[in-house]
């Protein structure tokens, strides 16, 4: 039986306080937003705040381990933490965001772990994850976008779509076929591009539900070195699911929260 730590409900207390106080009086300012036809979305200086916030409210990278800087959390205590998240109608995670801080742990060298994920732990830089494609959705089993070795390099052609962050992110985790006969069985590679690479397309913006935005991505011969392998080449598929299922637990547990309204 799972079961709450008196320490952890003291930590519930506090979040459902934080989006009380923090969060809910910015749901106008968002709305308005999404009426006028804009991203319901906040804007730069309230991110700031808020991150400013967190850290000093000890609501920084709670379900990050440890060794990188983070709470820990358990499983059952984030389902609390994140069902108060999900009460308010304002687009907003504790940072960093976790999913892809948990999949750079799982995967990046030592080299990788001080150029993108020590700043990203510590909040100084943005990220996001390509992995829908047109006609295949999330499932790696149609996906089409290829990496190619040339030399010292990968090019990667392909096109993506519902990417959330990329616009802003300064690095993307991009996923690729690298082996065509093996496909999600050993065929699939992780690769880190950062910001304004040449070939890193951002199409067009897609308006979904609530007025949020993703993006499609179009990579045309998109060249990064080998240094930029995330993981083992043709391994990318089960820490892409670690990561999956990160998200997935908050998304469901924000759901519930929003039930509370």
């Amino acid at each position: 039986m799972f079961k709450v730590s008196e320490e952890h409900e003291m930590l519930r207390d506090l979040v459902k306080k934080f989006v009380r106080n923090e969060l809910l009086p910015l749901e106008k300012n968002i709305l308005e937003r999404f009426a006028s036809g804009q991203p319901a979305a906040l804007d730069d200086e309230e991110n700031a705040r808020l991150h400013k916030q967190c850290k000093e409210l000890g609501l920084w990278a709670l379900d990050v381990p440890e060794e990188a800087g983070g709470a820990n959390l358990p499983a059952v205590a984030l389902v609390g933490v994140n069902e108060e998240l999900g009460y308010a109608a304002v687009p907003f995670t504790f940072p960093p965001d976790s999913p892809n801080l948990h999949m750079l742990l799982a995967t990046a060298n030592p080299e990788q772990r001080k150029k993108y994920l020590e700043p990203y732990a510590a909040g100084e830089t943005t990220s996001a994850i390509a992995i829908s494609e047109p006609g295949a959705g999330g499932d790696p089993a149609g996906m089409k976008t290829r990496a190619v070795k040339q030399g010292n390099d990968w090019v990667i052609n392909g096109r993506k779509i519902w990417i959330s962050r990329i616009a802003k992110a300064d690095f993307t985790i991009v996923m690729a076929v690298t082996d065509v006969e093996k496909g999600s069985r050993g065929g699939i590679t992780a690769f880190l591009v950062d910001k304004g690479t040449p070939g890193l397309v951002v199409a067009r913006a897609i308006p979904m539900l609530a007025g949020q935005r993703t993006y499609e991505v179009v990579f045309e011969d998109c060249r990064v070195p080998d240094t930029q392998v995330l993981g083992r080449i043709g391994q990318g598929f089960a820490p892409m699911q670690l990561r999956l299922t990160v998200r997935r637990l908050q998304m469901g547990s924000w759901c519930i929260g929003m039930t509370q309204r």
